[in-house]
C-alpha cells in the first residue's frame, strides 16, 4: 500500500507499506533500484510519473519497521508494571496507539485509588485492559488490510453505503466499526470489535446477490438490527 501525506510546501511524503522479507512484493525482493522501479511502474504508475528522481529517493530513504507487541505478562508481582506501548504497541493504521495509552493511565489511576495492594492493583488493571488492547491490535491490522485490498471492491462500497444508512435508521444500535473506534470513546475497543463482527455478518447477508441499495429488503435488515444489536446506551452506561 502506497500513501501520500501533504507537506506545508505543497509536496508530498510517500510511504510504502510492504512485507520486509520474502518473495516479491517485499523490501528484501526490491533492493535493486531497477527492480523497484519496475515494481512501481506496474503497481503505481501514476505516482512514478510524478517522481523524476525516483532512483535517488528510493536508494536514500531507509526501510522502517512496524510491529505489534504482545506481552504475556504486564507486571512483576508488586514491583513493576508495563503500560502503553511497552505492553501493547500496535501498528498505526487505526490511529489509536496514543489513545490506548491514555486509557491505560485512566484505568491505572482508578485501580491505584481502589486498591491498597499493588499486586492486586496491577493484576486487575491488566485484566481490564488486555481485552481492549488485544482488540485494537487486531482491528488496526484489519483496517490496513481493508485499506489495501477492499476499498475499490464494489461490494465493499455497497456495504459501506448500507452501513451509513443503517446508522441513520438505528443511531443507538448500528454504528460502523470504524466510527465506534475513532469517534466514540465511550465504547471500549473490545465492544467495538464484538459489535463490528455482528454488523459485518449482517451487512454480508444483506448484500448477498444484490448490486444496489434499492434491491435490499430494508424491513428485513431493520429487523435483524433490532434482533442482534443491543442498544448502545445499555452497553456503555
Amino acid at each position: 500500500m502506497l500513501i501520500a501525506l501533504p507537506n506545508a510546501d505543497h509536496s508530498f511524503t510517500l510511504t510504502l507499506f510492504m512485507a520486509a522479507t520474502g518473495s516479491a512484493p517485499s523490501f528484501e525482493a526490491l533492493e535493486e533500484i531497477s527492480v523497484a522501479r519496475a515494481f512501481f511502474a506496474h503497481e503505481f504508475p501514476d505516482a512514478l510519473a510524478l517522481m523524476p528522481d525516483f532512483d535517488q529517493q528510493y536508494a536514500t530513504h531507509p526501510v522502517g519497521r512496524l510491529a505489534t507487541i504482545h506481552a504475556d505478562v504486564w507486571h512483576t508481582q508488586d514491583t513493576a508494571l508495563l503500560i502503553g506501548d511497552a505492553a501493547h504497541g500496535i501498528v498505526p493504521f487505526h490511529g489509536q496507539g496514543l489513545n490506548a495509552c491514555f486509557e491505560d493511565c485512566v484505568a491505572l489511576d482508578r485501580w491505584v485509588g481502589n486498591s491498597a495492594d499493588w499486586q492486586e492493583c496491577f493484576r486487575e488493571f491488566s485484566a481490564e485492559r488486555r481485552p481492549n488492547t488485544d482488540a485494537i491490535a487486531r482491528m488496526a491490522i484489519e483496517n490496513y488490510e481493508e485499506m489495501r485490498d477492499a476499498v475499490r471492491d464494489p461490494r465493499f462500497l455497497l456495504q459501506k453505503e448500507l452501513s451509513l444508512l443503517l446508522e441513520r435508521r438505528h443511531p443507538n444500535r448500528f454504528i460502523p466499526r470504524y466510527s465506534m473506534v475513532m469517534f466514540h470513546g465511550e465504547i471500549p475497543y473490545a465492544e467495538a470489535e464484538r459489535r463490528g463482527a455482528i454488523q459485518r455478518t449482517l451487512l454480508t447477508t444483506a448484500t448477498d446477490g444484490v448490486a444496489s441499495l434499492e434491491e435490499i429488503d430494508l424491513d428485513r435488515v431493520d429487523a435483524l438490527v433490532r434482533d442482534q444489536l443491543t442498544p448502545l446506551d445499555a452497553v456503555v452506561s
